[in-house]
């Protein structure tokens, strides 16, 4: 295998970076909340500051990137989240009494937890959404009081470099730095000691890198993705459902961990679905996908083929295909159109691999509770959704499944809810972050047993010799009290 020298060099100092971080952690102790609201308070500004240059860093990246999509999904996303976490970071920080232990409680005995910064994070982040999956959780691994290493994707060059190069300019390194490099760096990346190590990417990245974190019994948080469904009941607006799953479906061209990756409605309602959604779309994305200014580009070549071959491959098996901003011209500066593809069968590539892309399955069902059988046969997925206005449905698609996250009457919304968990599980991944959650996941969560002014285990027989039988007797009525009436 060729070595690429400047990995090489970048791993170099990769681990002269852990170790200045790990040295710096050592020395400072305990970590203020004013020191933590200054480091979330940075990288606001270094944001708001760089707000524009990243947003053209991003369109060169992709080829073509609205600024506004950028701005929002990326900037605004990841500011959300360290103004959040900088609201409320001297609440979560502050040590929770336990319950005292009789009766040890009763001589001044007391006990509490106290969340420690776990050390040294590092960030590994994906293509889709650069800033956010490397800031975002960069929030909470500062409200809990860590240093951090980040590594943005290699297939995001001009953002990867930009970014690296505003974090030193707010970010002493032993605090936060920021390193590019390719698949070499990842791998090194992720065989290192850090405190804690935080993926969003994909399911066989995880994989190896989770490989390669137990060797130092790093522990992990993975942000997957996942085949996420929509279920439309049959008392769903069909309009209003067709409307806010384009408006997910379409952003970013498709590429989003939580989109929605197939749609299941009933048979019946299965022709007007299709029809509201591509007049959803039209409104939404007029003309051809070949020169709409808010239609983005494919991350790469690579990228763009695959999701091309999911659609081919069902094509030439006599699947039927709907295109959305068409006519389909083939792949065009690494844009694709929308296409539907509906009723394929289970054996093809797109029915056994997530899209994540400009492509959307439709299967058509006349019993929920098949559909419902069918999304618990496949790995859990990191997002469900549901549309209807049935309860009793509602609550029975909630019961019956399980997943990351759900939004109801809606795609996609559920992340935006910041002071609640997000996370997978299973093949959609581990761990979580945002609000309280987020916090936690990056402390140490530490109990401290404080002993009071007199220990009572002489006065009620705990301390040995135990031949007399008192202790037993006393600790066998304790037992057999406890029994629920």
């Amino acid at each position: 295998m060729n070595h690429d020298p400047a990995d090489t060099d970048a791993v170099a100092e990769l681990q002269k970076l852990l170790q200045l971080q790990q040295g710096a952690c050592r020395a400072e102790g305990a970590v203020s909340a004013a020191i933590r609201k200054d480091r979330l308070r940075r990288a606001i500004a270094m944001l708001v500051r760089h707000r524009d240059a990243l947003s053209e860093a991003l369109d060169a990246d992709f080829g073509n990137r609205p600024r506004v999509v950028s701005l929002m999904m990326d900037v605004m996303g990841a500011i959300t989240s360290l103004k959040f976490a900088r609201k409320h970071v001297g609440r979560w920080m502050k040590p929770r009494s336990c319950k005292k232990v009789m009766p040890f409680g009763l001589f001044g005995a007391t006990g509490r937890v106290e969340y420690q910064p776990k050390g040294v994070v590092g960030i590994l982040g994906t293509w889709n959404y650069p800033i956010y999956t490397t800031i975002a959780p960069l929030a909470y691994v500062l409200a809990a009081g860590n240093r951090a290493i980040i590594k943005p994707s290699e297939l995001n060059p001009h953002t990867a470099g930009l970014l690296a190069q505003v974090v030193r300019e707010f970010f002493d390194p032993a605090e936060v730095a920021a390193i590019t490099g390719g698949v070499e760096l990842g791998r090194a990346f992720s065989a290192l000691p850090f405190d804690h190590l935080m993926l969003t990417g994909g399911t066989t990245v995880a994989k190896a890198v989770m490989r390669s974190a137990a060797e130092n019994l790093v522990p992990l948080t993975l942000e997957l993705g996942g085949k996420s469904p929509v279920i439309v009941g049959r008392s769903a607006d069909i309009q209003m459902t067709a409307k806010r799953i384009m408006l997910a479906k379409c952003t970013n061209s498709g590429q989003l961990c939580i989109n929605a990756d197939y749609v299941c409605v009933p048979r019946e309602r299965l022709e007007s679905l299709i029809t509201a959604m591509s007049a959803a779309h039209a409104r939404l994305y007029p003309g051809s996908y070949t020169d709409n200014p808010d239609w983005v580009s494919i991350i790469d070549a690579r990228h763009c083929s695959r999701v091309d071959g999911y659609v081919a491959e069902a094509a030439a098996r006599g699947v039927r295909v709907e295109t959305l901003g068409g006519p389909f011209e083939g792949p065009r500066d690494k844009r694709l159109p929308l296409r539907l593809v509906i009723d394929p069968p289970e054996d093809l590539d797109i029915m056994r691999y997530e899209i994540f892309g400009p492509a959307l399955v439709v299967l058509s069902y006349d019993r929920l509770e098949e559909v419902v059988a069918g999304i618990n046969a496949r790995p859990r997925p990191l997002a469900l959704y549901y549309f209807g206005k049935d309860a009793t449905e509602e609550r029975y698609v909630l019961d019956h499944t399980i997943s990351g996250g759900v939004s109801i009457n809606d795609v996609a919304m559920h992340p935006a809810l910041e002071d609640a968990p997000f996370g997978g599980i299973g093949n959609s991944g581990m761990g979580r972050y945002h609000g309280y959650e987020g916090f936690l996941e990056f402390s140490h969560a530490r109990t401290v047993f404080k002993a009071g002014w007199f220990d009572p285990r002489k006065l009620i027989g705990m301390l040995p010799p135990y031949g007399d039988g008192k202790l037993e007797r006393m600790i066998d009525r304790v037992i057999r009290s406890s029994m629920p009436s």
